[in-house]
């Protein structure tokens, strides 16, 4: 047919066939052709079915597989993995827990915990023990959550099926909210006046204080009456007592010639304010103990006798000890297994120095034993100053040729020469060396 013209003598373009033409013109199809589905690929995890298609692994290796990676990805965060996100995948794994908005409230009461708490209800340390343990242990309790307690230890339960709704979680934290106190008051809350509250008028008679810029802000006005100052203040006049004392003590205490080492117990009985070495209870008298020259008697306590030897010096000895033979200076007593060694004035200061510890260490003649033995033992070395005599004392035990020697040794320094007194025996022997050596000690005298 010849195409359709306008009134104007122009053409006009033919108009589409109708739908229902078009329609029944196109190729008919067979129900079953149309109602079937395309088979779907392996692992594309395209499930047909009336309510729609699933799109998600297709087997339990693919879910362990998709499982794993989230673990990669995710990590250990305790908020990422609810118990049914976590539980292992076996072959019924398509009737597992489904995850869903129970796994978003598990995930809030997780960080509910770690907000109150500080830390997860789980150690993070690694992915794979977060993962068991989620599905296996219970969460850490809530102690310090407080009213929230409750809250967070129902958010974290493991059954998803008894994590309150979103409508309970709602109407819980509401009434939680309502029935909380108010804030306490803090010290530095400040209070406006009714002048400048809300809805109150303000008083025209009060005019605003003209301040200069910055005068709000001074350091000096803000900390003139701080704690901190006070403090300061206190700890300034600690400082200055402190140091007024030590000055007084430099200033008035005897110097260090005149005091004498209480604490040693080779020290003389006078100036230790005790008794005695015969227990009577009676001081000796003034400078009896001192190891100077003197012409007096050697008291003897009870069980020991005076002895004024020919060489040239006095001491108490216990009774029954004999004189024997010395050499080289000495002068040796023996009694009870035990020998005393007495040297008189043998070596000089001027050779030896005027050091008795390092003349005791170093130089003495009857200790060269122990300082040539393979293995020795020293204790109780002490330096004594009595009056005008400094002395140097120790125990000495070293392995000898007869079995372990020990010495109980008293090296002094009177004028420019140096006297030893030394008692030695077997260390089986140390406890009658030291009941009979401070006696003997104590009581040398010069003549």
């Amino acid at each position: 047919p010849a195409p359709a013209r306008d009134p104007h003598g122009r053409a006009t373009p033919a108009l589409p066939p109708a739908r229902d033409a078009v329609t029944e013109q196109l190729p008919k199809i067979p129900v079953q052709e149309a109602e079937a589905v395309p088979e779907r690929r392996p692992g594309t995890g395209i499930v047909p079915g009336a309510a729609g298609r699933y799109r998600g692994p297709d087997n339990a290796l693919a879910a362990d597989r998709a499982r794993q990676a989230r673990m990669t990805t995710v990590g250990a965060v305790t908020e990422r993995w609810a118990p049914e996100q976590a539980g292992p995948v076996h072959e019924h794994w398509r009737l597992s827990p489904p995850v869903g908005p129970a796994a978003d409230l598990w995930a809030l009461g997780a960080l509910l915990f770690r907000a109150v708490q500080g830390h997860p209800p789980y150690p993070e340390d690694s992915v794979a023990e977060l993962v068991q343990a989620v599905i296996a242990e219970q969460p850490a309790f809530a102690e310090e959550c407080g009213a929230l307690r409750p809250v967070v230890e129902s958010l974290l339960r493991q059954d998803p099926t008894e994590r309150p709704s979103e409508e309970e979680l709602r109407g819980w934290l509401r009434s939680i909210i309502r029935s909380a106190p108010e804030p306490d008051v803090g010290r530095r809350t400040v209070t406006l006046p009714p002048m400048l509250e809300a809805g109150r008028p303000s008083d025209p008679t009060r005019l605003p204080i003209v301040r200069h810029r910055g005068e709000l802000v001074s350091k000096r006005k803000r900390r003139s009456g701080s704690p901190r100052a006070l403090g300061r203040l206190l700890l300034v006049a600690v400082f200055c007592l402190v140091a007024g004392a030590m000055a007084f003590a430099l200033l008035f205490m005897p110097s260090e010639e005149d005091r004498t080492d209480t604490a040693s117990p080779g020290g003389s009985p006078s100036d230790q304010g005790g008794p005695a070495p015969d227990g009577s209870g009676e001081e000796p008298e003034e400078g009896g103990n001192d190891p100077e020259a003197t012409d007096e008697p050697v008291p003897a306590p009870d069980g020991f006798e005076a002895v004024s030897d020919e060489t040239g010096f006095g001491l108490a000895l216990p009774e029954g000890w004999e004189r024997g033979t010395g050499s080289d200076g000495q002068v040796t007593f023996e009694g009870d297994g035990l020998v005393l060694t007495v040297v008189p004035g043998r070596d000089g200061a001027a050779e030896f120095g005027e050091a008795p510890m390092e003349y005791q260490l170093q130089s003495q003649p009857e200790l060269q034993g122990y300082r040539d033995a393979p293995w020795r033992s020293s204790g109780s070395l002490r330096s004594i100053t009595v009056g005008q005599v400094a002395l140097a004392e120790g125990d000495f035990l070293w392995d000898g040729g007869e079995g372990r020697q020990f010495v109980r040794n008293r090296a002094m320094l009177i004028g420019d020469d140096y006297h030893v007194v030394m008692v030695q025996g077997t260390e089986d022997d140390r406890d009658a060396i030291s009941e009979v050596f401070p006696t003997i000690a104590e009581s040398y005298r010069v003549r």
